[in-house]
């Protein structure tokens, strides 16, 4: 792979991740309400199949509009996201492309052209298929959606935790071995899981938000308390599912990420009976002095919490920055080496991997037997041979620490929201409740965004600098390309995107405002 590794300028690396990072935050301000909505549209029809009444009929074609018109601008900033991998990420998609490739192939040929077709016959079909056909076409546009998820968060994830492959040293690629093991992959399934619930809860929001908006006005109140009858249900069902979800994608962070987990705590120097900070001060926009700060100041933490996240066991040992950079022996007696010994062994493959292709170009067997052995014996950590310096290795800290508090103080908060709102609805009659009520509806939909993002962003930025776990940095995985084409295409995208976003909010104001529309 010596090959790959280019004296490609910093201003490109930077501005590619930028890059990929606004695709990756507008496009997700797309699905989740594609995923959300699909579920609140099929519980209306579903409704409507069983009672054969218009209103829930009227209910669910309303919802859908809502759900076509977010659908639509979800798969445009997809299309560009996946694009970039090749633009942008060429040495990547050279070095990995037959694995992660295939995840991404599946869903594009099967999952897309599922919800594709669906789709259509849930818009256009009422008066052309049978009720039960509609039906089954409006939950398996939902499932079209959801499993199209499922294929792009296993890419995801084997990016998080590389399994089913191996390197093959003749074409200086990673092949795949076992499509199961990376389309079934443990971190994978947690990812799904929590990634899809989550998406639930801003789809359960929304439809809350919108009919709360509708009682402030006073106006549809019977679509409305109907609406949000089944959104506050939705609702906290998937703010209690994401909340398990996330106890297990932490545990399995701990396992196979250790050192974004401890950026996530701003853990310095691990242990047993680690707990869990509820806050501290972490300054947002400085890397803490990890080296020689005991902890962060101001520390107010749950005892024990931490080691059980991560270990289900209240006396787990959970390793800091320091243990993982320094090395240390694990409570079961085996040792992870030092960082300064990793890069060592990686550069040692670097070197054999160059010997072995050497000697089979000059046919002599014996030497490239050798190479081949001394190979093997370092590839776990042949991406730490091109780590400069350790410190590279730590993500930035203030950042994953602060967006990970957000995500889970919000989503303590969505729990009591929906219980509230639940509370309400069966104790008190909704339409009577003070203006501010409503709007505090209204404001949740930001907020779950906001929550949302930072549930990605702590899952991308607690990685760095790997672009695969262990095994590709973004400065070896970058396309050879100048700096300004990738400015230039940034701001693009930028203009495009807000641009789009802007179209969207205001179709769904406008649909929102206009309302359902009555048949009879």
């Amino acid at each position: 792979m010596t090959n790959i590794l280019l004296n490609i300028n910093a201003e490109t690396i930077d501005w590619s991740r930028a890059q990929f990072a606004l695709t990756a935050i507008y496009h997700w301000l797309f699905v989740p309400l594609t995923l959300g909505l699909a579920v609140i549209m099929g519980i209306a029809e579903t409704c409507y199949y069983r009672t054969k009444s218009d209103f829930w009929r009227t209910t669910a074609q309303f919802w859908q509009r809502l759900f076509g018109v977010n659908f639509a601008m979800g798969v445009a900033t997809g299309i560009i996201l996946e694009f970039e991998f090749g633009t942008n990420w060429s040495n990547y998609s050279w070095f990995v492309g037959d694995i992660f490739g295939a995840p991404l192939a599946i869903e594009g040929i099967v999952a897309f052209f599922m919800e594709s077709t669906f789709v259509a016959v849930m818009y256009f079909g009422w008066k052309k298929v049978s009720p039960g056909f509609h039906l089954a076409s409006t939950w398996l546009t939902g499932l079209g959606a959801t499993i199209s998820a499922w294929w792009i968060l296993v890419a995801n994830a084997w990016m998080q935790y590389p399994v089913g492959c191996a390197f093959n040293p003749d074409t200086m690629r990673n092949e795949m071995v076992s499509f199961l093991d990376v389309a079934l992959s443990p971190f994978a399934i947690d990812k799904f899981c929590h990634t899809v619930i989550s998406a639930w809860i801003i789809g359960a929001i929304f439809v809350v938000a919108v009919s709360g908006w509708y009682l402030l006005k006073k106006r549809e109140t019977h679509l409305a308390t109907e609406s949000i009858k089944i959104g506050a249900i939705v609702g906290l069902v998937a703010s209690i599912g994401a909340a398990a979800t996330g106890h297990k994608s932490a545990q399995s962070v701990g396992e196979v990420q250790p050192m974004k987990l401890a950026a996530m705590e701003a853990l310095y120097n691990g242990g047993n009976d680690q707990g869990l900070t509820a806050v501290a001060w972490v300054n947002p926009f400085v890397q803490p002095d990890y080296e020689n700060d005991g902890e962060a100041p101001l520390r107010i933490a749950m005892p024990y919490a931490l080691s059980f996240m991560a270990t289900n066991d209240i006396h787990g040992y959970v390793p800091g920055v320091n243990d993982l950079l320094n090395g240390y022996t694990r409570p079961d007696g085996t040792t992870e080496p030092s960082v300064d010994e990793k890069i060592q062994r990686g550069k040692a493959a670097i070197v054999a991997l160059a010997d072995y292709r050497t000697a089979q170009k000059e046919g002599d067997l014996t030497k490239a037997e050798a190479a081949m052995t001394l190979l093997q014996e370092n590839m776990p950590y042949f991406g730490y041979g091109y780590i400069h310096d350790k410190s590279e290795l730590v993500p930035f800290i203030p950042i994953n620490f602060w967006a990970f508090r957000i995500m889970v103080g919000l989503g303590c908060l969505f729990i009591l929201f929906f219980a509230l709102v639940l509370f309400l609805v069966y104790k008190k009659s909704l339409t009577t409740l003070p203006h501010w009520a409503y709007w505090v509806a209204v404001i949740m939909v930001p907020l779950a965004y906001i929550a949302s993002e930072s549930g990605w962003i702590v899952a991308e930025m607690g990685r760095q600098p790997w672009t695969i776990q262990d095994m590709l940095p973004t400065w070896v995985a970058v396309s050879d390309l100048h700096s300004s084409s990738v400015i230039t295409t940034f701001f693009i995208f930028l203009v495009l995107f807000t641009t789009m976003l802007a179209v969207e909010i205001n179709i769904l104001l406008k649909q929102i405002k206009k309302g359902p529309e009555y048949t009879h």
